[in-house]
């Protein structure tokens, strides 16, 4: 059967479909990429680490062998082997709801999602494991039926096998779709290759989508819910040549994060600046700091607040001032307390108030996780071939705009927060901290920490 027995896409009216079904694979279809290998590379890293991706990378030119000379089935069987066998279901579940949606989301073929989303009911159809591709279509497309290949577990770990009816390609497609919709017929069904012609012929219509691997993506803002939270180790999505680089390039970053790490701690603070741009991290400082407060005449010091975009936050705000300034931290780990160059502090109140815009770029790994151990956050940032991060400083609040003329601390966050987010020109929500760590690590955020000798530390921005 040939690809001219459906029309394209292109040709499929999407008004008046809001009481038709619609059924669709995925990879090729919903998506513009064809291939699945980076969003297996994506659990791979996140769960298992480096060695994990090795393992996948090696495995995946016996994957394509088997995929074109072979059969499909056989092909992708290997990659969730290589990727699953041993881990924790639950460890799957959890970065297929946190890291996954934000990179399927960036790769929407725009022609597909018109009519996939003028429909009122939806369907997809695919390959893929359902518990890695499950939380992104119903959270985030509002799609009301997964049917998906289904891993194997054993005591709470996936076994690297599937259960029947084995991956679902081809005719299983078409046996799984007849189970779940009966008699029903839908409407519309979706494919990109020939291996899903025997569910779209189960259609009233049928439509290919061709392959096209420069059509512009879906935006974000148009989707049903916007991907707002994401907690990946990983900036780009991971090609075999991108995982391939990023292997290679673990071990020498990790020493370069070291020294790094070593320069920032060990040296006078106005040296830093230096030795970081030395070492290959970028700091850039704008607006004009207020000076250091003379508390010889009694003048009391600032609270600088800042976007909190890492854990290092404090480390470049102290950078860009030339002095080391003590933070309020919260729910930190005991190796931040440790590596860390200045002090913590509990957080005294004050109406002297300074917001600092603060913006990292990072090309290879983000320095931040909520599901993690916070304590390679500093690492993976100093890990990138060259991270940078600018620190803007802003207009001391009014007083007027303080708790001394009224105001309650939460108009005073919520103003700063406000102020901050015009200048990065970001959009504020309503979500809280611990809406953030719900979402991505199933908890409220906070550490509970162990008995030590000494006094607890109290954690602020």
């Amino acid at each position: 059967m040939a690809i001219a027995t459906f029309p394209f896409i292109q040709n499929c009216e999407s008004t008046g479909r809001e009481g038709h079904t619609v059924v669709a694979d995925m990879d090729g279809t919903l998506l513009r990429g064809r291939s699945s290998f980076p969003y297996f590379a994506l659990v791979a890293f996140e769960v298992g680490g480096v060695l994990r991706l090795l393992l996948l990378l090696l495995a995946s030119p016996l994957a394509g062998l088997l995929y074109y000379f072979v059969s499909e089935p056989a092909g992708i069987q290997v990659l969730i082997f290589a990727t699953f066998a041993g881990m924790k279901v639950t460890d799957i579940e959890s970065v297929a709801r946190a890291v996954l949606p934000k990179f399927y989301s960036s790769d929407l073929h725009p022609e597909s999602w018109r009519v996939f989303s003028a429909c009122g009911k939806r369907c997809v159809l695919t390959a893929n494991p359902r518990v890695m591709v499950e939380g992104f279509l119903k959270d985030f497309l509002g799609v009301d039926l997964v049917l998906g290949t289904e891993i194997g577990s054993y005591k709470g770990r996936a076994t690297g096998l599937v259960n029947k009816p084995g991956v679902l390609v081809g005719k299983k497609k078409a046996d799984a779709l007849k189970k779940a919709f009966g008699d029903s017929q839908p409407e519309i069904g979706v494919g990109d290759r020939h291996t899903d012609f025997p569910f779209m012929e189960l259609c009233k219509e049928g439509y290919i989508v061709p392959p096209k691997p420069d059509v512009k993506a879906v935006t974000n803002d148009k989707l049903p819910k916007p991907i707002i939270f994401h907690d990946g180790r990983l900036v780009q999505k991971p090609s075999p040549l991108m995982a391939l680089l990023t292997i290679l390039w673990i071990p020498i970053g990790f020493l370069l994060a070291c020294l790094r790490i070593a320069a920032g701690a060990l040296l006078p603070m106005p040296l830093v600046y230096y030795a970081f741009w030395a070492l290959g991290v970028r700091v850039t400082v704008k607006g004009n700091p207020p000076p250091p407060a003379k508390k010889s005449i009694g003048q009391s010091g600032v609270l600088f607040i800042c976007s909190h975009r890492t854990l290092l936050d404090p480390i470049f705000l102290s950078t860009a001032l030339g002095r080391p300034i003590p933070a309020v931290t919260y729910s930190v780990s005991r190796l931040s307390e440790i590596i860390s160059p200045i002090k913590t502090v509990r957080l005294k109140l004050t109406d002297q108030l300074v917001p600092v815009a603060m913006v990292n770029r990072m090309s290879m790994f983000h320095g931040t996780t909520a599901r993690g151990w916070k304590g390679m956050d500093p690492f993976y940032f100093f890990m990138n071939p060259s991270p940078a991060y600018e620190v803007q400083f802003l207009s001391k609040l009014p007083l007027e705009l303080t708790c001394s003329a009224g105001k309650s601390s939460h108009e005073v966050a919520n103003y700063i927060q406000r102020v901050i987010a015009a200048t990065l020109s970001y959009e504020c929500t309503t979500f809280t901290r611990k809406d953030k760590y719900k979402a991505l690590a199933g908890n409220d955020g906070t550490v509970v920490e162990k008995p030590r000798l000494k006094s607890n530390k109290v954690m602020g921005c």
